[in-house]
């Protein structure tokens, strides 16, 4: 009895050492293809600048979905709090990783230089999204992707001129308060820019312009502010959805109703991007008579620009994309910009 619970161990013993040792061997080939696929992926490091809007939220979640080790790719992100010390520390930190891209979306343009000639030194190309920089080294990064800011205004702006056209409007009825987005940076620039020539051109008054920081609180304080300033305000230019919807509550919380009849007393307001959902459904409702669209999806283009500069290839310097505009009002349909025709589509 005792022999053959002898031999029974004994037999249990050995099934198990060879057992162990062939999951000894099956976690030693894991653990190398593990380490053999991440020696294979692209390492980027992405220096957003904030979060401060849905549409800033949305263009990093993009990023993130496009970057993925499912797709061959280490990413390594880092949220700069609108603070460009913040972005600048975080380059610093993808140079010292020795990443092999940096994809940059900075505060704002200027002041890059530097860090970015330390990348350039490190060899590590490096590409703008969204935002631009104001450098006259064009060479301290590979190349840009993101949204033509001052097309958009146009776009928007001649949206405005049809309308008040259409509603035989005079150009002096127009009474316009700009709540601009964060100061310096180029969609802040592009779109306050595309304003102003028109106001020029068209003859509009231009009461205030002030700063929101892209942000839904900011917008409503600084409508709160504008309401107590001025008494003849009907035209409100936010240039993002949030301040939108913050100068909106400002204005009905003050007793006045936004929307397109202005010379019937509405205060009529118009912003860009098209992302928040919120914002698409005060476009159906009319709160917001027009939305000129800023598209956030750049991962993927992100992704093919580093795929073409991997393959040898030299994309262009400065990659546009394409982009709508909405209005549930059916005054205009179509408005024409630098010859190009854009067709005004309804929110869905």
């Amino acid at each position: 009895m005792k022999k053959a619970i002898y031999v029974t161990t004994m037999l249990l013993l050995t099934l198990a050492l060879f057992a162990g040792c062939g999951s000894s061997s099956a976690n030693e080939e894991n653990k190398n293809e593990t380490e053999a696929s991440q020696v294979n992926r692209i390492t980027v490091g992405f220096s957003q600048l904030g979060a401060e809007s849905d549409w800033r939220n949305t263009n990093t979640e993009s990023m993130q979905n496009a970057f993925t080790k499912e797709a061959g790719y280490n990413l390594i992100y880092k949220n700069g709090q609108q603070k460009q010390a913040n972005q600048i520390t975080a380059v610093r930190t993808f140079i010292q990783q020795d990443v092999d891209y940096i994809v940059l979306a900075p505060a704002t343009e200027t002041g890059w230089d530097t860090v970015l000639s330390e990348a350039k030194e490190a060899n590590i190309p490096v590409i703008l999204v969204d935002r631009r920089v104001d450098t006259a080294d064009k060479s301290l990064y590979s190349c840009w992707v993101g949204s033509d800011f001052e097309l958009e205004a146009k776009k928007l702006t001649a949206w405005i001129k049809n309308y008040t056209i259409k509603r035989g409007i005079a150009p002096g009825e127009l009474h316009i308060v700009n709540i601009q987005g964060t100061m310096g940076s180029t969609a802040q620039i592009g779109r306050t820019r595309g304003l102003a020539n028109a106001a020029r051109e068209n003859h509009w008054e231009i009461i205030s312009e002030t700063s929101g920081d892209f942000t839904e609180a900011k917008g409503r304080e600084v409508m709160a502010a504008l309401l107590k300033r001025f008494d003849n305000i009907n035209v409100v230019y936010c240039e993002n959805d949030n301040m939108a919807i913050g100068a909106i509550d400002a204005i009905e919380s003050a007793g006045g109703h936004v929307g397109g009849d202005i010379m019937n007393g509405d205060i009529m307001v118009v912003s860009f991007d098209g992302v928040n959902k919120e914002s698409l459904e005060y476009c159906k409702e009319g709160k917001i008579s027009c939305i000129a669209e800023c598209n956030p999806l750049h991962g993927p283009r992100v992704k093919a620009l580093i795929e073409a500069l991997e393959s040898g290839n030299t994309p262009e310097k400065f990659n546009y994309v394409d982009e709508k505009i909405y209005s549930s009002i059916e005054d205009v349909i179509s408005v024409v910009v630098d010859g190009e025709k854009y067709e005004v589509e309804k929110p869905e």
